[in-house]
């Protein structure tokens, strides 16, 4: 593993359990390059931000909230909550611009039909242009429908589509190695045609969520190929750990060494 690659804990999965300032610097010390996390919203944007500025780590990225209700998982696709997504939407880049985040993943939700299409695409057009003065990107996520089941964006072609039909500029992939395993199969392959869509990357073992040091996808071989096509960015590692973090970050040493 490694070629130089950089990576990002994802505090969703990550040291969940501390207040995020406490998570960042756990990341750090662990040896984390940059941070990204799911719903932070209802923690002090300014301790956040002071704790990224204290380990020297990016802040990669955040979500729109979920939304209030039983099985809700993102807004933006749903044809009766318009108001609600937006409100979301405007929520997350509030805090992406209060801590310095470099982009937000608009969430789509549950949804089916071209009525929520339409209802998505218009919601997306609404994050871009709110985006784009503070240089933020916006992506969206292919989710596989054996952990979201009805998800909306449910898999890269659905996306890839979406995104060319937008011509955002701002408008990108998060490419979930993860989603993709166990979705669409072949993970490297469809990286290498999606790449010049894709905004982020995510990693994780395929079935489990583990971490990235088994399973049906070659991280070996998906780290060698971003090597190659040029990838700096930090790669997104969210995975489920099976106990203490620290003692699941094998994979990350081994990338450290071989760097």
């Amino acid at each position: 593993m490694g070629g130089g690659m950089r990576f990002s804990a994802n505090l969703g999965f990550l040291w969940a359990e501390l207040p995020l300032p406490d998570a960042i610097r756990r990341a750090a010390a662990a040896g984390f390059d940059a941070v990204e996390c799911h719903w932070p919203h209802k923690q002090d944007a300014g301790a956040v931000r002071a704790a990224l500025e204290e380990t020297g780590l990016p802040l990669l990225g955040l979500n729109t909230a979920r939304g209030d209700g039983d099985g809700c998982f993102g807004l933006s696709a749903l044809c009766d909550r318009e108001p609600e997504a937006r409100r979301a939407i405007e929520d997350a880049m509030a805090y992406a611009v209060a801590t310095g985040a470099e982009a937000v993943h608009v969430m789509a939700g549950f949804a089916t039909g071209r009525e929520a299409d339409g209802i998505f695409r218009s919601n997306l057009r609404f994050a871009c242009d709110l985006a784009e003065p503070y240089g933020i990107t916006v992506l969206i996520e292919p989710l596989n429908a054996h952990d979201a089941p009805g998800y909306f964006l449910c898999d890269t072609a659905q996306a890839a589509e979406i995104i060319a039909a937008m011509d955002a500029p701002n408008l990108k992939l998060m490419f979930d190695c993860y989603h993709v395993g166990r979705t669409e199969g072949d993970v490297t392959r469809r990286l290498t045609a999606l790449l010049p869509l894709i905004g982020h990357i995510q990693i994780a073992a395929v079935p489990d969520r583990g971490p990235p040091d088994h399973g049906a996808v070659d991280y070996a071989e998906v780290f060698a190929m971003l090597a190659q096509a040029g990838w700096t960015r930090p790669i997104g590692a969210e995975y489920r750990p099976a106990g203490p973090v620290e003692g699941s970050l094998g994979w990350l040493q081994d990338a450290k060494r071989l760097a």
